[in-house]
């Protein structure tokens, strides 16, 4: 056999050796053969180059100048959020896409996109080889780092009637989810119901506003829009309301009047149940297995009433007497009043299989308490256990989402009060 040199950055110190030694910093990767030159991580990327497209960002990059003697070059990168003042940095979420990919780049270049606005970020950007694995982790990277521009705001999804009078209404709404950067205004844009291109446009620094010179009994649709540094978002979906027919007003204090009437209608007929109970219990009927159930006769057999309070954990009981609607299922057409728990709309359900029906929503407000949500709850549990022509049918529940909902049939003559 006939010797050679050893292969460009390797040795021996033995002559007739079958194998020479890589020399410090160089390495063989395992599908190498020993007559090729050894071989070493390359250098980091240059010239960094990013252009910045609201919440994305085009980054671009030059070859590195040093490849370690190797054909096999990718690139990595590597995504960091960093806040103002506030290192370290941390990984970027989930969320965040890479176009074609974060590794093994062949290119110079990928799109970044889902960033979020107004945020700094760090980009890596390192260069691999075949033998990189091998080497000290010792990374070689090229860093650049940017800030997202303000983005146009989400589109505004919660809007509440506050107050409603002859001639104005009082309404207000939650910040959008997404704001982008910092909210400079609102835009807000009104109209009699089926007449769309006769307009008003108000702008508002705040989260509410009180719309005047409105016509008595008289249906309106309304759309509001947040403006950025970046311009305006998307508009809400259409939100209707209704001025008063007469001179009295619908507020929070007037409201609190109608549900402590309706509450002593459900106490009475609380009551009156729990006189029955005790009476057919004086009569010699047989006993609950369960302390808060009570043996009730309904002409055509036995039904078993269930005090809701009696259970520890409320949503326990509101499952058992009433069925989870999806919400994707429920439309709110538009709010009919409001009171402690929250706002009642009227609105459609679309069950599988089933026709659209017009229903009666009642929403658990924001920021609520956790005997609020008790009581609110209770009331869907008394509702699901009758079913009788002359009592209000309980459609179902949401709980799994936000916001909580009791939906039940639809009172085409309104609340009692009002009708009497």
């Amino acid at each position: 056999m006939k010797c050679s040199k050893c292969p460009p950055n390797s040795h021996t110190y033995q002559e007739g050796s079958v194998r020479c030694t890589c020399d410090n910093n160089y390495f063989r990767s395992e599908g190498d053969p020993a007559s090729m030159a050894c071989t070493r991580p390359p250098s980091a990327p240059r010239n960094v180059i990013s252009v910045i497209n609201e919440t994305s960002v085009i980054l671009d990059w030059s070859w590195p100048s040093d490849t370690g003697g190797r054909k096999d070059v990718t690139f990595s990168v590597v995504c960091k959020r960093c806040g103002l003042g506030r290192p370290p940095c941390e990984p970027c979420r989930g969320s965040v896409r890479f176009l074609p990919r974060p590794t093994g780049l062949s290119n110079t270049t990928v799109t970044v996109t889902d960033l979020l606005a107004h945020t700094n970020y760090t980009f890596e950007i390192e260069a691999l080889n075949g033998v990189s694995a091998l080497a000290p982790s010792h990374r070689q990277f090229a860093a650049v780092t940017i800030t997202t521009n303000q983005a146009a705001p989400s589109p505004v999804t919660v809007i509440r009637k506050d107050k409603t009078s002859r001639n104005s209404v009082s309404l207000s709404w939650l910040e959008p989810e997404r704001p982008n950067g910092i909210i400079l205004d609102y835009e807000v844009k009104y109209y009699e119901k089926e007449q769309e291109t006769s307009y008003t446009i108000l702008r508002s620094k705040g989260t509410n506003v009180t719309l005047s010179g409105l016509k008595p009994d008289t249906s309106y649709l309304l759309q509001i829009r947040a403006r950025t540094a970046a311009g305006y978002g998307a508009s809400s979906r259409k939100f209707e309301f209704e001025t008063s027919p007469d001179s009295f007003s619908i507020s929070s204090e007037n409201s609190q009047v109608m549900l402590i009437a309706v509450c002593s209608a459900v106490g009475i007929i609380f009551l009156t149940v729990v006189v029955y109970i005790l009476v057919s219990r004086f009569c010699g009927q047989s006993k609950s297995k369960h302390p808060g159930e009570k043996r009730l006769n309904f002409g055509n057999g036995v039904r078993t009433y269930v005090d809701p309070h009696t259970y520890e954990d409320p949503s326990q009981a509101v499952h058992e007497f009433a069925r989870e609607l999806d919400a994707s299922g429920i439309a709110i057409d538009k709010v009919v009043g409001a009171g402690e728990f929250g706002e009642v709309c009227s609105g459609r359900l679309k069950l599988p299989s089933k026709k659209e029906i017009c229903v009666a929503i009642k929403t658990l407000k924001v920021g609520y308490t956790e005997e609020q949500r008790r009581d609110f709850l209770s009331e869907a549990s008394i509702m699901g256990q009758f079913d009788h022509p002359n009592i209000i049918r309980l459609e179902g529940v949401v709980t799994r989402s936000k916001p909580v909902m009791i939906v039940t049939e639809y009172m085409e003559n309104g609340s009692l009060d009002s009708f009497l």
